[in-house]
């Protein structure tokens, strides 16, 4: 009985040395996994910043022609100089808004928290977990 016992134990520990390799290729997936998501996040994060930068010196160029205009109305008593130098400013303003909104939006989409490969991290975990307290294994470790 004794020579069945140690059988059994050798092929609970085998079966445990299973899993643990196993457990070990998972988890270097799901960090590979982390890392992707994680350079994916700043990369969109980085193209936030860029049209958050576009949009400040549209912007900086909005205010000038602006104040241009401003000049000019102040200047010449006729409407035609400043009105063209209004309008172009609004225009340039309203597309320096709509990049900052952009990039806003971008920086907001996707966050650099690897948020799926924790989920599947997780998961595994609990699967592990169950197929272990179903088997009994628990008791032997």
């Amino acid at each position: 009985m004794s020579a069945q016992r140690q059988d059994g134990e050798a092929g609970v520990a085998s079966l445990l040395a299973d899993v643990a390799a196993g457990l070990g290729r998972l988890v270097k997936g799901e960090l590979l996994l982390a890392r992707t998501e994680a350079a994916e996040g700043l990369k969109a994060a980085g193209s936030g910043l860029v049209k958050i930068g576009v949009a400040a010196i549209l912007g900086l160029v909005g205010l000038n022609v602006l104040a241009g205009a401003a000049v000019a109305a102040l200047a010449v008593t006729g409407l035609g100089p400043a009105w063209a130098s209004l309008v172009v400013g609004l225009a340039l303003s309203l597309v320096a808004l709509g990049l900052a909104m952009a990039g806003r939006a971008a920086l907001r989409l996707r966050g650099i928290w690897p948020d799926s490969a924790l989920r599947g991290l997780r998961r595994d975990a609990e699967a592990v977990e169950r197929g272990l307290n179903e088997t009994g294994a628990r008791q032997h470790v």
